[in-house]
């Protein structure tokens, strides 16, 4: 095998704007196919969505089960409403196929470590979409945090707050309204801004307390949340993230999704990279990355490349598959215990709460 060959099961909006047509690269005016893997065949439960597919010059398949059948396909890469990424993916890999999910992996962290001890048994790849890791500009934001050019840091904030949930159909969406399927501010977004808070300190957060914010709208999931977290070493941080704040409109939300690292000597702020971007041309914000030294001007960090951040994420399975080096899907599974600590904290009045794995 030079190249893994994928199948797209779920076939919505973000499937196939986001993965098929960027990640796959099959928008072949904007991208170039990548090294090592291809988007093949789709499937999804909704058959209106194979002319789309075809469109791509993907093979459509009616049921999952005969994509799962062909054995010309190695991987999938899951794309469904949150309740069934674990039980896709156990079917797919009971079918020999490795795996790459949409985050959440699991709608519990003890599901998850069910489809994680699978994929171990069978020595299946399976990774979880954490695309933000890839963006340029946090790239450089972990080299810089990492490599101590901000002094002694002991404080951070990352945050995506913005405004859903006031229109009906939002506030009916399943990001609103299906707290069994990880909806909210915590489950949807705090979420990132954990795993990009690990990149970019390049260490574990281990302890958590919470308290959800004032409760004004008419949704069922919680309107935002205040985080603390801790990581192994002690230093301390935080996540801002909430669904009931405007922040402007369009261009203020997007800009507003990044964060914050303060240290002795500079602080660092991001603008607009906490999202689904990678920084190429026309999209609807530049991103920035900017660092604040205390005893001169704030400079612009201009990355020296845009690489694609869900090309980047493909690219990283499609790798491990080729190279026998499989992923084992534990960063999707922290990424749940986290979040299940934060409403733990939130429901009992903002304790402290240590993350067990």
């Amino acid at each position: 095998m030079t190249i893994v060959k994928y199948g797209l099961v779920g076939f919505g909006g973000i499937a196939e704007n986001r993965v098929a047509k960027e990640g796959y690269a099959c928008d072949t005016s904007r991208f170039t196919p990548l090294q090592h893997a291809k988007l093949v065949a789709a499937t999804d439960v909704n058959p209106a969505r194979q002319a789309a597919a075809e469109a791509l010059g993907l093979k459509w398949y009616g049921k999952l089960e005969d994509m799962l059948a062909d054995a010309s396909i190695d991987a999938v890469y899951i794309a469904t409403p949150n309740s069934t990424h674990v039980p896709l993916a156990i079917q797919a890999m009971k079918a020999g196929k490795h795996v790459i999910s949409e985050k959440p992996m699991a709608t519990s962290s003890a599901d998850a470590k069910k489809a994680i001890e699978m994929a171990r048994e069978l020595k299946l790849s399976y990774a979880v979409d954490h695309m933000m890791v890839y963006n340029a500009w946090n790239k450089e934001a972990a080299a810089l945090v990492q490599k101590g050019e901000l002094g002694a840091v002991n404080d951070s904030c990352f945050h995506m707050e913005f405004a859903y949930g006031y229109a009906p159909e939002e506030a009916a969406s399943w990001r609103c309204s299906k707290i069994e399927e990880v909806g909210g501010p915590i489950g949807d977004v705090a979420s990132h801004c954990f795993y990009v808070a690990e990149y970019v300190f390049g260490k574990k957060i281990t302890k958590i307390a919470a308290v959800y914010y004032p409760k004004l709208m008419g949704i069922k999931a919680e309107d935002g949340a205040f985080i603390r977290f801790f990581f192994e070493d002690g230093v301390m941080g935080s996540a801002k993230v909430s669904f009931c704040d405007y922040r402007g409109g369009l261009g203020g939300t997007l800009s507003n999704l990044g964060f914050e690292v303060y240290g002795d000597k500079a602080a660092l702020r991001s603008y607009g990279t906490m999202f689904q971007l990678s920084g190429h041309k026309g999209e609807p914000i530049v991103q920035r990355l900017e660092l604040d030294r205390f005893d001169g001007k704030p400079v612009s960090i201009v990355p020296a490349a845009f690489p694609n951040i869900y090309q980047s994420l493909i690219e990283n399975h499609a790798l491990s598959v080729l190279e026998g080096k499989p992923i084992a899907g534990a960063d999707g599974c922290h990424n749940l215990l986290l979040c299940e600590a934060a409403h733990k904290s939130a429901q009992n009045g903002g304790i402290l709460i240590e993350v067990a794995e």
